[in-house]
This record gives C-alpha cells, structure tokens and sequence, in this order.
C-alpha cells in the first residue's frame, strides 16, 4: 500500500510540474490549471486514504462549503478583481499551514524531535506572515487600506526586533515544547509581523508583493508537510515556493528594483496624486478628439496597443477588442505590447485580453516587440504610464531610472488615453506626453475607446 500511495505522490507531482510549465503561457494556462487540479485531488484521495482517516464526516462538509464558496467567488469575482482574489487565496494558504502546525503541536505529548519542533516553528512563522500580510495586500488592491508608501520610524528596526523574537522563542519551544503561551505568542507576532512587512509596501509594487506573498504560502507549505511527514506536501510546497521566487526575481528585474528595495517600502511617492501640468516641462501638450483620431487611424497600417491598469479599472477590454475588430475589418495590423508589470499582478492584462475574447496571438511581450516600435504607424496606450516614461532610459535622477519600459515613443504617433495628466504610482510626471509625436485622448476608457470605435466604423 505504501509503494501505490508513493507512486501516486510521484505521478501528482510531474501533474504539477507540468502545470507550472504550462502556466508560464497564456495558451496553455488552462491546460496548466486543469493539470495542477488533477495532481491536486489526486494527492488529497491519497493522502486521506494514507492517514486512515476515521471519519469523513467533517471533511465532506469542510469540501462542500469549500466548494460552494470557491464556486461564487469564481462566479461573482470580476476580472478587475483577481488581483485582490490572488492575495486573499495566498493568505488562505499561509493561514492553512499555520493551523495544521498549530493542532500538530496540540497534539504533542510534550516529546518534540528537533526537527519536528523546528519545521513547526518555521511554518507558524512563515503561515502567520503570509496570512496577515496577504489579507494587507488584498486590502491594498481593494481600496480598503491605503495605497501609498506606509512608513513610521524604526519600521526596519522593529521588524527584525519581531523576527529575533520569534527566533529566540522558537528555539526555546524547540527545548521545551510544553510552552503553550510562548507558542500561541510566536503565533501573534508572525501575524503583527505580516501587517508591519507588507504595509509599508506602495500600490506600484503591489504586483512584486503578491508573487513574493504567493512564494511565502508555498514556503509555508512546504515546511508544514515536514511536520506532518508527507513527501507531497513537501515537493507541491517546494515547487510553488520555488516558482514564485522565480517570478518575484523576474518581476524586479523588468522594474529595475531590487527585491530588498520593493520589501523595505518602496517608492516614498507611490500612490500620490499630482499633475503633469503642474511642472516646468517643455513642450506643448496636444489633445484630440475621437474624430480626429479616428481619420489618423484610418491612415494608419500598423497598430500597437499598450493596456495598463487604467483598462482594468474602466472595465474597458471589451471596448478594446471592438476597436481591434473595428481596425482589422479595415485591414490593419492591430497588436498588443504587454509589459510584464502592467496592472496589479502578474499576467493581468492578458487575463482581461483574454476574457475579452482577444486572441493571444496577438499579445507580445515587452522584449518580443520593443524593436518594432520604429516600424509602427499608432502606439496606443490605455491607462498605462510609468512602463511608458522615457525618463526611465535617461533621468538618472528619477526613481524609475533603468526600469525597462516599451519603447512607445519610437512609434510615428503616440496616442494616450487617460483621464487626466495626473501621475502614476512612481509619483513623477511622464514626460512623453510632452513629446512632439504624443497626442493625448483624455476620457474614461471604456467610454473613450467605444466613441472611437463609433468613429472608425464610420469612415
């Protein structure tokens, strides 16, 4: 029995692999997803039938509410919101891993081998700060807690005064592992903890803290399956903690920023509102209506569409995929540029092309369609900024200075649609809109880009 229960870990696991490979693509992110479910409810089958469960009582109804719930989340949650929904599941797993350590630890007869005590230890850390600061970053993206760069003296200081603590406490339980107070104390502090790491963070990196936070429940996992001595914990565990290191290491890179940088809070502007108009740049701004856009699309070949997070606010994909088919109806070449920090976590804006019914064919990556901004008639950005600002190439003195951003501005005409002038999360005006070949579209983007579609359909 054992030989048939390990197998079946092994087969779940290469399920596993396989659906982070496949996720590292749009086009086969659902094969992705349906290889990690199948991996997933293969190890639980196992792992329930390993564990010679008495009763299953509780765990069909714990499942069934789980599924009810799951099943309206995904029904009822908008595209605009899985970012938020991302962080609240990171922080479901973290909290996870530290109740199942927590009971485990109830359980003991106050004889505790180090390792155990040890991986308990780790997991009620890691769990409590993963749930805490995951509920922090849900409340970020939701409006709920405040946006911006939260800092207070001696932050960093009382953040490694908490982790000592926890530490020192820990290694006491280890020894004696009778302190119930001291463990529900470490408890306490890895859930202050979570708050006081991820508070401080601003709204621009937000994406960076929810693939960090997701490494953490991985992490998290792993070393609860140490406590509980199960291999598939342990390597599921491994893979995700593994995996979102990898993608917060990427994610740094195309912000130029390091990982210490984005923890230790950030860009102090983050969040601000302000106004281009207000600054001593050179240039005049140059506006146009959607007539007047329109007949500049009618003459264009080559169409470029650069999506950021003011698309995913208006809801305006649908609106976006219209003007696509509007375009191409007329024999252009329509694509889209989509940075790899663009919206509020990773993949957002090919998660809302997509559910626009956008072919992802037509969505390029940063580095797969940089160099052909020279030879494009229109860059048209909706609701992007920061990715934008050619000051990253050049201001040394701008906090975005070295971030890789889309070279739009090489394009013939540069069309941006916003509301308004007023800055993105960096905090710094962008200064291509001051450019001689940028033509502002101001307007909610929804609205603006279906006027426009209206328009190009009738020429």
């Amino acid at each position: 029995m054992s030989t048939i229960i390990e197998i079946s870990y092994l087969f779940s696991s290469v399920l596993f692999i396989l659906g982070i490979k496949n996720l590292s693509s749009p086009k086969t992110a659902r094969r992705g997803n349906f290889f990690a479910a199948v991996g997933m409810l293969i190890a639980i089958v196992v792992t329930l039938l390993d564990r010679h469960v008495l009763t299953f009582e509780w765990i069909i109804i714990g499942g069934l509410i789980g599924s009810v719930i799951g099943a309206i989340l995904a029904q009822k949650t908008a595209m605009t919101g899985m970012p938020q929904m991302v962080g609240m599941l990171n922080g479901f797993g973290g909290g996870a891993s530290a109740l199942v350590a927590l009971s485990e630890f109830l359980k003991l007869d106050g004889s505790v081998p180090v390792h155990t005590g040890i991986a308990i230890i780790a997991s009620l850390l890691i769990g409590g700060v993963t749930f805490t600061g995951s509920m922090i970053a849900f409340g970020k993206l939701q409006g709920i807690v405040t946006g911006k760069v939260v800092k207070y003296p001696g932050q960093h200081w009382i953040n490694l005064a908490m982790l000592i603590l926890v530490v020192a406490a820990g290694a006491f339980v280890v020894v004696n592992p009778t302190e119930l107070s001291l463990t529900l104390s470490i408890v306490f502090v890895a859930l202050v903890l979570g708050v006081t790491l991820v508070l401080p963070i601003g709204g621009a990196d937000m994406p960076v803290a929810i693939s960090l936070l997701n490494s953490y429940s991985g992490i998290a996992g792993a070393t609860t399956g140490f406590v509980l001595q199960n291999n598939e914990l342990i390597i599921a565990g491994s893979l995700v903690g593994a995996s979102g290191i990898i993608l917060t290491n990427i994610m740094c890179k195309a912000m130029n920023r390091s990982l210490m940088n984005v923890v230790l809070g950030g860009w102090e502007s983050a969040g601000t509102v302000g106004s281009a108009a207000e600054t001593s740049h050179k240039g005049q701004i140059k506006s146009v209506d959607q007539e007047e856009l329109a007949m500049i699309f009618d003459v264009a070949n080559s169409v470029v569409i650069v999506p950021g997070y003011g698309m995913a606010v208006a809801q305006a994909q649908h609106a976006v995929r219209d003007l696509v088919n509007a375009l191409e109806n007329k024999g252009k070449n329509v694509r889209f540029a989509i940075h790899p920090v663009a919206g509020r976590m990773p993949g957002h804006m090919n998660v809302l092309l997509a559910e626009a019914q956008i072919s992802y064919d037509k969505m390029l990556a940063m580095e797969d369609i940089n160099d052909d901004f020279p030879n494009t008639d229109i860059a048209l950005i909706i609701g992007a900024n920061d990715v934008v600002n050619p000051a990253a190439r050049h201001d040394k003195a701008s906090p975005i200075y070295g971030m890789p951003i889309l070279n739009v501005d090489y394009a013939k005409t540069v069309v941006i649609n916003k509301r308004s002038l007023n800055v993105g999360y960096a905090g710094i005006d962008n200064e291509l809109f001051f450019y001689p070949n940028a033509l502002m579209y101001f307007g909610d983007a929804k609205d603006a880009i279906s006027k426009l579609t209206h328009e190009v359909k009738n020429l």
